[in-house]
């Protein structure tokens, strides 16, 4: 692709976001071009239906998240680093769910679509909680799939109940302190 190509494209993809968060997952196509200030005809040209733009975007967040889980470990407390990444974890995934429902409504299966990028992000999550563990930072015995499966909980049940950001964060704080070893509570 171009480069205004390229950049065309992370335009209609961030516009994508901010409309279906906003409005939902009806929300007009044509709002999505309009905020990413490009054309119509452009925006058929990156993705052919609603169904491709959702897809795009449920996507290209995951492979965001499988690239920060596999990064090199960054410096510092590995729990602190772990928590750090679990609240950029939530502040991706959260809203997504109506665009994975969507996808599945109209007879796509993204979870086989994604399944190499979702077990680097799984493998990532289980080094990170492997170094905090050892640390000492973290319980033992807490799985990967476990922790992944809190935050995604977090998050749906922060749109259930129709919480915002910073809700959703406290919520996040808490299954955090939660992860944390405690006197004798430790299993």
């Amino acid at each position: 692709m171009r480069a205004d190509a390229v950049k065309n494209r992370q335009r209609i993809l961030v516009a994508a976001e901010e409309v279906f968060a906003a409005g939902g997952v009806a929300a007009p196509i044509d709002e999505v071009a309009v905020r990413a200030g490009v054309g119509i005809g452009t925006l058929y040209r990156h993705f052919p239906n609603k169904e491709a733009l959702f897809e795009a975007i449920v996507l290209t967040r995951l492979e965001e998240l499988a690239a920060m889980a596999t990064a090199p470990p960054a410096p510092g407390d590995p729990a602190e680093v772990l928590f750090t990444f679990l609240r950029r974890f939530a502040d991706r995934v959260a809203n997504k769910h109506d665009l994975i429902d969507a996808l599945g409504a109209a007879g796509i299966d993204i979870q086989s679509r994604c399944s190499a990028m979702a077990g680097q992000l799984r493998s990532g999550v289980a080094g990170m909680l492997e170094r905090a563990q050892g640390a000492g930072g973290v319980r033992s015995g807490i799985t990967a799939p476990e922790v992944m499966g809190l935050v995604v909980g977090v998050c749906r049940a922060g749109e259930q109940a129709g919480l915002g950001g910073e809700a959703r964060l406290r919520m996040l704080d808490i299954v955090c302190d939660g992860l944390r070893p405690s006197r004798g509570l430790d299993r």
